[in-house]
């Protein structure tokens, strides 16, 4: 194999991650012919074939996948020692790649929007995952810092807590259950809910809590994100568990009501998380001093608005 150049592993990751030859060169503006001819030469370097395609339809083979994690373990590590040589300059720029919770994309941009009027210099770029994936692009070196919960035990994972998230059962405002107060996790045994995917650590909190009241769940739609869940309570398909930060103009539009129930909301925390084995980028350290510092403010001017 001979050695790859940095130029034919950058044009590889972008068309690795993007499953695509078209969108990998408008994102590095590069003509798609040239993009073509990059990956082809790496190929040639390795002596296997990186990319099946068929038609427009790009997979990558098992060499590919292979290559494909190098070339972002790279990437990552060369963004961090351009941050370092940044900071060692004195200038206030930087890039940053952070991944959040799908949960946490309601209150995800104002935090960045805060964050980039104090450090302009500073480009960042936000990715929407479920909990699962989100693990995923932290082990991969694609994002340096992860908002999210809990993450698993003995993963590797630093996380900081910066503020509370409390979850919990939301009803049509029809629904017969709304007008009962003090409600058990019993009276929810014959109720129809309408589930985030597997993955989801909205998911794994609610299969906890049932759990935990020796209540047995049933089952209806999987949908995959919060979105599509609240249009499905309030059609009347069932009952859904969301966390409460989600639900902050459904609640004040009374188009959604959180039912009253014993052991709810579920408190979770807010963490930012980060790999233990890695140092941080100076974007990096600035981005969680903020986090650590405001969080708490930020979020719920997020989902409910700015205090009067």
């Amino acid at each position: 194999m001979r050695n790859p150049t940095f130029r034919q592993l950058r044009v590889f990751e972008a068309v690795a991650r993007h499953l695509s030859f078209s969108r990998a060169a408008e994102e590095l503006f590069l003509t798609q012919p040239a993009v073509s001819m990059q990956v082809k030469q790496l190929e040639a370097g390795v002596g296997l074939p990186l990319v099946a395609q068929s038609g427009k339809r790009v997979q990558l083979t098992e060499a590919g996948v292979l290559m494909a994690q190098v070339a972002r373990r790279i990437a990552g590590e060369l963004r961090l020692a351009g941050d370092a040589v940044a900071a060692l300059q004195g200038l206030a720029t930087g890039s940053l790649a952070i991944a959040v919770v799908s949960t946490a994309i309601y209150f995800a941009p104002h935090f960045l929007a805060s964050f980039s009027t104090r450090h302009p210099g500073i480009q960042v770029r936000l990715l929407e995952a479920n909990r699962e994936q989100v693990l995923k692009l932290l082990f991969e070196n694609e994002v340096q810092l992860a908002i999210m919960g809990q993450p698993p035990d003995g993963s590797g994972l630093d996380a900081e807590y910066f503020a509370d998230h409390p979850l919990g059962v939301v009803a049509a405002p029809d629904h017969p259950l709304v007008s009962r107060p003090g409600l058990q996790a019993a009276d929810l045994a014959g109720e129809v809910f309408v589930l985030r995917e597997s993955g989801s650590g909205t998911r794994r909190t609610m299969e906890r809590y049932f759990t935990d009241h020796g209540v047995a769940l049933r089952a209806g739609m999987e949908l995959a994100s919060n979105e599509t869940i609240k249009q499905a309570v309030m059609a009347g398909l069932g009952l859904g568990f969301l966390s409460l930060h989600t639900i902050g103009l459904e609640l004040a539009s009374n188009r959604l009501r959180v039912l009253d129930v014993a052991g709810l909301p579920v408190r979770r925390r807010w963490n930012l998380c980060a790999r233990q084995d890695r140092l941080l980028s100076p974007a990096a350290l600035a981005f969680r001093q903020f986090v650590l510092q405001d969080g708490q403010e930020l979020l719920l001017e997020g989902v409910l608005g700015p205090r009067p």
